[in-house]
């Protein structure tokens, strides 16, 4: 069995007797708490946001589906005003957790086999494409697998077609930074700070503005494998 126990500092030892136990050694001791409760791992979280707390994160025995309409129809979703919103699934009280690509921009998806990465990315997709036109952004899929995101061919937002061969991702990718050049000189002849201002000008003279564009690569460790020179520095 375990005991908890609970004591008040109003009747308590004076403080200066109690023993101070450092964040660094509760870090450290996940692996012999996640023994201790027979679970498969814990989460640390020091300390909790706000709080004064060490928290410790177990996860659920049994798992729930969660389902992408019934975020998309939530209210934390539907503040956001930026057309790259989309949402990442639930948090531990079941509440929506959504992000904005616009503010990262870049985001890397890590996990291990079978823990959903490619699950994530359709998701993510069809976020983007719910919210926007094919004029509005355009997405470029590069899939080294050549298994995952190939279901996306034909849809009217991609850039040509869901790339499997190393080189022509490649060439994506090179082609992705003479773009962002050739984006950067259209915003200084215009003196726009950034997209949105210089298609508000465009908007104003009555002409096309520039679409945004999002790469997505499915297995980049397979990328970096292949070509880890170029396609380090195509990312950098």
């Amino acid at each position: 069995t375990t005991e908890i126990y609970t004591l008040s500092l109003h009747d308590a030892l004076p403080i200066s007797s109690l023993q101070k136990v450092r964040v660094a050694q509760i870090s450290a001791l996940s692996r012999d708490i996640a023994l201790r409760l027979s679970a498969s791992r814990v989460r640390i979280e020091a300390p909790v946001p706000g709080k004064s707390y060490v928290g410790i994160e177990l996860p659920n025995s049994h798992h729930s589906l969660v389902k992408l309409r019934p975020l998309l129809e939530a209210e934390e979703f539907q503040k956001l005003s930026s057309s790259l919103a989309f949402v990442l699934g639930q948090n531990v009280s079941g509440q929506p957790v959504v992000a904005d690509l616009a503010r990262m921009p870049h985001m890397l998806i890590a996990g291990t086999t079978g823990s959903g990465k490619s699950v994530c990315i359709q998701a993510l997709t069809a976020c983007l494409v719910m919210n926007n036109t094919p004029s509005d952004l355009r997405i470029a899929m590069l899939d080294p697998k050549m298994v995952e995101l190939i279901r996306f061919n034909g849809l009217p937002h991609l850039l040509g077609k869901v790339e499997t061969e190393v080189e022509r991702m490649l060439g994506v990718l090179r082609w992705a930074i003479n773009e962002m050049d050739a984006r950067y000189r259209l915003l200084e002849m215009e003196r726009a700070r950034d997209l949105d201002s210089f298609n508000r000008k465009m908007a104003r003279r009555g002409k096309e503005g520039l679409p945004r564009i999002v790469i997505m690569i499915d297995e980049l460790a397979d990328l970096m494998m292949t070509s880890p020179d170029q396609t380090e520095t195509s990312l950098i």
